[in-house]
């Protein structure tokens, strides 16, 4: 089988469930929101991190896809199993954010993305995250978008900026502060 079908040549692609949509269509801006996402957490997974982030970074990799699968279904006419995401993801997600928290200074001020390239990957990251939660909650308005997706993806964003923050500490790189002009 080919890579490429030809099928997209006229400007729209098929959604699970077999509906064609034009390829700027607010489900296919989602799902390919979370597709960038994901390829940003792959830049994460490059740095020198410890096993644990590492592992996380993976498990976070494998609930964006399944939240891709969720975006790029028609909630009407798929009859395709999904995977699943479940209260537990979140949960996770949660968790390790209280775990890295433990071990941070207290934050009194706003800081600017960078340090290094892992810092800055996370910021971008985080950046591309909260575009993918907006635009899926712009998609929910009109179509069904799973609840739990929404959360996650507001969750994640958190995880992404506490990750930035515990890498530069670890790591021994100051946290440049924001200092507004007077």
């Amino acid at each position: 089988m080919k890579l490429y079908t030809k099928t997209g040549d006229d400007g729209y692609t098929s959604l699970i469930g077999g509906t064609r949509v034009p390829k700027y269509h607010l489900r296919i801006e989602s799902y390919g929101t979370v597709d960038e996402l994901n390829s940003y957490i792959g830049l994460i997974r490059g740095q020198e991190l410890d096993e644990k982030e590492q592992l996380m970074l993976k498990e976070i990799q494998d609930r964006l896809f399944t939240i891709g699968s969720s975006l790029a279904a028609d909630p009407e006419k798929s009859k395709m199993k999904i995977p699943d995401l479940k209260l537990d993801d979140i949960e996770l997600l949660e968790t390790e954010i209280d775990r890295m928290e433990a071990t941070l200074p207290g934050l009194k001020h706003f800081i600017l993305p960078g340090g290094n390239n892992a810092i800055s990957f996370c910021h971008l990251a985080r950046c591309v995250c909260r575009r993918a939660e907006r635009i899926t909650i712009q998609l929910s308005e009109s179509s069904f978008v799973e609840e739990k997706v929404k959360v996650y993806l507001n969750r994640l964003s958190d995880y992404l900026f506490v990750l930035a923050r515990k890498i530069g500490y670890d790591q021994n790189i100051a946290e440049s502060l924001w200092n507004p002009r007077n």
